[in-house]
């Protein structure tokens, strides 16, 4: 079973340059994703996984998350957070609060990267509304959302709360140190295109496989370039002694992603005091590099099943790589951050709940236990997601 938030963001702005996204056009929606990268391999002889993933993805309109249907819940491809049931939102918004009352007085923020349908928005607005209305009066909550046609969907979502609520194209976007709060995303970075990288053995060397077109297929590819990637690997965490790379099997598989880095980079840029904090499943970079992992850790899900071919139906299931923790952590701390939790989410929902009930301002039912069961359960969203929150001092 797939276990996934939807709340991703569109080609534009936040994962992929203006040249990329102007590179599709409105006849694309007829011509088809499968088509549309069979055309630039043709091209160009082979292109880069990450291209491949991002087009999949989120080519406008017709990108399987830009389409606007039924992806998650039983009968689409994937569960989500979310979709569990109204506690996950309930339970951010209480440890959220906490957070945001500690700034003291004065104007205050809650940015969502990345609201998919505006749910998640609505079921923290909603709480805090309730529970917790004086702070309330004093949020502002900013969206992160580059598509307009999301944008639409989440104004009908969150009509209730127009007056507090602004969207942005991306975190660039923002003004720098504008954000006096909380800056958070559920499941963003797994779905960033990544760039595969494999050990060659003979050559002493990472070489990066792209994607090509044999016999009426799309098929995995050395790129031609001799490129060096060592200086990339460090900046993702990754350290080779010479020790480490004379037992490193052939064919070793890593997976970076730099706009990982220039996004939490852009992040932390626009925090002037607070949390920066996402959720997500992934391991540090030394815990990416036990055997186990070897083959690669780029997935593809259709209908809560792992698909054979990850390079078979683009724009039709759900592509995904385990983010690297490290470069996350590292990225934040080298823009002035500090790093204070990176726990499993079973630990830090538990924990917002049992503090929660304490205060008071968690109600409980039968139903919100069986919620809670399922958010934390080690074999359902429990262990496989981590929470990672980094601070600046206001």
């Amino acid at each position: 079973m797939r276990l996934k938030n939807a709340s991703i963001l569109a080609i534009q702005g936040v994962l992929v340059s203006k040249s990329v996204a102007d590179s599709f056009g409105p006849q694309d929606e007829v011509t088809g994703i499968p088509t549309i990268l069979r055309q630039e391999v043709e091209r160009r002889g082979t292109i880069s996984f990450a291209r491949f993933m991002e087009t999949a993805l989120y080519c406008p309109k017709i990108g399987y998350y830009e389409r606007d249907a039924g992806q998650v819940g039983r009968e689409g491809d994937f569960h989500t957070s979310v979709s569990v049931g109204g506690l996950f939102g309930e339970l951010l918004a209480w440890r959220f609060a906490e957070w945001l009352a500690a700034l003291g007085p004065g104007p205050l923020h809650l940015v969502e990267a990345g609201a998919h349908d505006g749910q998640l928005a609505r079921d923290i607005l909603e709480w805090l509304a309730v529970r917790r209305p004086a702070l309330f009066g004093r949020l502002a909550y900013w969206l992160i959302e580059p598509s307009v046609d999301r944008q639409n969907r989440q104004r009908l979502k969150l009509e209730n709360f127009s007056d507090q609520i602004r969207w942005f194209g991306s975190s660039d976007a923002m003004p720098r140190e504008s954000v006096r709060g909380v800056l958070f995303s559920n499941e963003l970075f797994d779905a960033f295109p990544v760039q595969c990288l494999r050990w060659c053995s003979p050559r002493q060397r990472w070489i990066e496989w792209g994607v090509g077109w044999e016999s009426d297929r799309f098929v995995w590819k050395p790129m031609d370039g001799q490129q060096d990637w060592t200086h990339s690997l460090l900046r993702a965490g990754f350290e080779f002694g010479p020790e480490l790379l004379a037992v490193l099997p052939d064919g070793f598989q890593l997976e970076i992603s730099t706009r990982a880095s220039e996004w939490w980079r852009s992040a932390a840029g626009a925090l002037a005091g607070g949390k920066l904090v996402t959720i997500d499943y992934g391991w540090t970079s030394m815990e990416r590099l036990e055997p186990s992992r070897a083959g690669g850790t780029v997935r593809g899900y259709s209908q809560h099943h792992l698909v054979d071919d990850v390079l078979a139906a683009p724009g039709e299931q759900d592509i995904t790589a385990a983010v690297n923790f490290t470069q996350l952590q590292r990225t934040g701390e080298e823009a002035g951050l500090t790093t204070e939790e990176w726990i499993h989410q079973e630990e830090f929902l538990t924990r917002s709940a049992i503090d929660g009930i304490k205060s008071g301002t968690l109600g409980w039912t039968g139903e919100r236990v069986r919620q809670l069961q399922t958010l934390i359960h080690p074999d359902h969203f429990g262990r496989a997601f981590r929470v990672l929150v980094q601070s600046r001092a206001w």
